[in-house]
């Protein structure tokens, strides 16, 4: 079964096909980051206007990638929820007309959940697995093609990390769709605090990465900062770790708590700087790890998953394959950033359980969480 995917929940516009929910046949994404960068983050207005601008032209290269026509697609599916209104209404009317046009069925996907389905995508049609994507245009980078090991599927019950900039939680799967939300952020997601920390540190937009490479260079003990306790076992907290960052940044420059963290950057050196994104990213990821391997030991889990834009950060798979006794194979990060690959493959397990839904009445829900 060939499952067209289509993602437009921020600011990537996506669009892949998915057989059988593991076999990778094309994966599109045009990227907004430079657009956005400007701004220091994602300005909502900006982003539908892009989405609408390169909705379709992304949708006929992902066809073109796989060597597929329309009538070799058997379904659509399109992140619905959650997101940015604007930015999930232009991909959910593309999706909702050319399922009317093409009479295909359409399936709705939740945006957070199809981020743990990049790891179910363990083949590719032609036998190369790591390709990453440029940050703006539809093109894949061809000589960015890396052989590695072909991952494996992960059993159930699977532990999900799922840790993005507007998300951080941990989920039980025991099933497709039969899942459990053990614990979330109860204010910052992660990804949001590498984003807040690095534009207190002067770096650049966004922020996971550039607190990554900085980090390289610094020592991540030199600043001794917090992790929240928190009442909840298996929730994340990262308000005040942000804030610590701050203060201590305050302090070493030489300032009081008045001083605005928009002149901070300035008074820092390069060492200084490296050395606090270093201990800002130990003190996150330990927060996300420690709360990982204590679900992982308290429900028997067969399988650990990290999802989403921060999965890509190889400090936290290093120090989660060392606390983990378990294999983890870990998705390429052009899956972890938002992409329309994730929605395809979790479009073709969701349709095995589920029938497609009307397109004429599909809506969005901008703020839909996985409470269930």
């Amino acid at each position: 079964m060939k499952i067209l995917g289509i993602e437009s929940s921020c600011d990537e516009t996506a669009a892949a096909v998915v057989q059988d929910g593991r076999l990778l046949l094309s994966s599109v994404v045009n990227s907004q980051i430079d657009i956005h960068a400007v701004y220091g983050g994602v300005v909502p207005e900006v982003a539908a206007r892009s989405h609408i601008e390169v909705i379709n032209p992304v949708i006929n290269q992902a066809l073109s990638d796989a060597k597929l026509t329309w009538d070799d697609i058997d379904a659509i599916a399109v992140s619905y929820a959650p997101g940015l209104i604007g930015s999930l209404l232009v991909g959910t009317l593309a999706a909702r007309t050319l399922a009317i046009l093409k009479n295909k069925p359409l399936y709705p996907i939740h945006h957070v959940e199809s981020h743990v389905y990049a790891n179910f995508l363990t083949e590719t049609a032609n036998g190369i697995w790591n390709m990453e994507y440029g940050n703006s245009g539809s093109v894949p980078i061809a000589n960015s093609q890396i052989p590695i090991a072909t991952p494996s599927v992960p059993i159930f019950p699977v532990l999900a990390l799922i840790v993005s900039g507007g998300h951080s939680q941990l989920v039980l799967f025991r099933d497709h769709g039969d899942y459990e939300l053990l614990g979330q952020t109860q204010d910052d997601a992660v990804g949001e605090a590498f984003d807040k920390v690095a534009k207190i540190l002067g770096l650049a937009y966004p922020g996971g990465p550039s607190i990554s490479r900085a980090a390289l260079n610094g020592s991540p003990t030199k600043y001794k900062l917090p992790k929240s306790k928190l009442s909840g076992k298996y929730d994340f907290s990262f308000s005040g770790l942000k804030t610590a960052v701050l203060r201590a940044v305050q302090h070493e420059t030489g300032v009081d708590f008045t001083f605005p963290s928009t002149g901070l950057a300035q008074r820092l050196n390069d060492v200084q700087r490296a050395d606090f994104a270093a201990s800002f990213q130990r003190t996150a990821i330990e927060t996300l790890v420690d709360k990982t391997e204590r679900a992982f030991y308290d429900f028997d889990a067969k399988s650990v998953v990290i999802a989403g834009g921060v999965a890509a950060n190889a400090e936290l798979r290093r120090i989660l394959s060392q606390r983990i006794p378990i294999h983890i194979d870990y998705a390429p990060s052009d899956l972890c950033t938002d992409n329309a690959a994730m929605v395809a493959s979790m479009g073709y397990y969701y349709s095995l359980k589920n029938q497609p839904i009307n397109p004429y009445e599909l809506e969005v829900v901008p703020s839909l969480s996985m409470s269930k």
